[in-house]
């Protein structure tokens, strides 16, 4: 499968290349916030799963334990660095229930209603039609079954990510400054419930949860840039220019002393009428 939306490329080639940095522990609110996604989810054993926007496998890798060995998860993902991380990972768990695919979670060749649950954790936003995609994922739910969608929370890795990451940034190319984040449609309890009924869930719960990741060094910042979308921005910036980022963001952090960065999340599930 080619992948040619312009978006879509730039979302492969951030985290391919992320991948190198993906699961580095200043990332583990990932690992976290995939975690308690499942935790809000009522996953019974036997249960069929498919996790969208699945990364290196840290909800599809829960959700298979929850489900045990007579349930099925299967993750979808499209960058092929993430995905031979989460196989590797099953493997050396060996979890015999999971199964990683290349895949675009927009155009799945499945029939209605072939899933008990559906999971997408911090993936939707990178979708233009987002309504479109959660409507696709809603329609594979079976009645009875969860739809679980993820999303970041407000102020997003602050106060250094608009401290001093995106001025940083558009010092050096302009081009690549971004005053809107994808997330952004969603990052708010109302917004993310207006998206949801757009799409036809109408009964859904929201958790809006604080979240911190602790730096221990300034690096560690850096660590977490290097692992997630902003990898694409990095790599376009240029070695040269990159380093000078880089030292702006270090020198930044170290002057105001910076331990932590926010990372607060929205978990959303719908439970579909039976």
């Amino acid at each position: 499968m080619n992948v040619t939306e312009p978006e879509k490329i730039k979302v492969v080639e951030a985290f391919d290349k992320g991948a190198d940095h993906f699961d580095h522990d200043p990332l583990e609110h990932l690992r976290r916030i995939s975690r308690e996604t499942i935790e809000h989810m009522q996953l019974q054993p036997g249960a069929r799963v498919l996790d969208c926007a699945c990364g290196t496998g840290h909800s599809a890798l829960v959700a298979a334990r929850r489900v045990g060995p007579k349930g099925r998860v299967f993750g979808v993902d499209l960058s092929q660095g993430l995905l031979e991380l989460a196989r590797e990972k099953a493997r050396t768990l060996g979890l015999a229930n999971i199964e990683f695919r290349y895949g675009d979670m927009e155009k799945l060749d499945e029939p209605p209603a072939s899933y008990d649950a559906v999971v997408c954790v911090l993936g939707a936003f990178f979708v233009p039609n987002m309504t479109g995609l959660i409507a696709k994922f809603w329609q594979l739910v079976k009645p009875g079954g969860e739809l679980a969608i993820t999303t970041w929370g407000p102020d997003l890795y602050e106060p250094v990510y608009n401290g001093v990451w995106w001025p940083s940034v558009r010092a050096e190319r302009p081009d690549l400054y971004m005053a809107f984040n994808p997330w952004d449609r969603v990052n708010q309890v109302d917004s993310l419930r207006a998206v949801l009924a757009e799409s036809g869930v109408h009964e859904v719960d929201i958790d809006p949860v604080q979240g911190r990741q602790k730096l221990e060094t300034p690096e560690d910042w850096w660590t977490i840039m290097m692992g997630i979308g902003a990898r694409w921005t990095i790599e376009k910036l240029g070695p040269e220019a990159a380093e000078r980022v880089h030292a702006a963001n270090m020198t930044w952090i170290r002057e105001r002393r910076v331990t932590e960065v926010t990372t607060n999340s929205l978990y959303a599930v719908a439970r579909k009428p039976v």
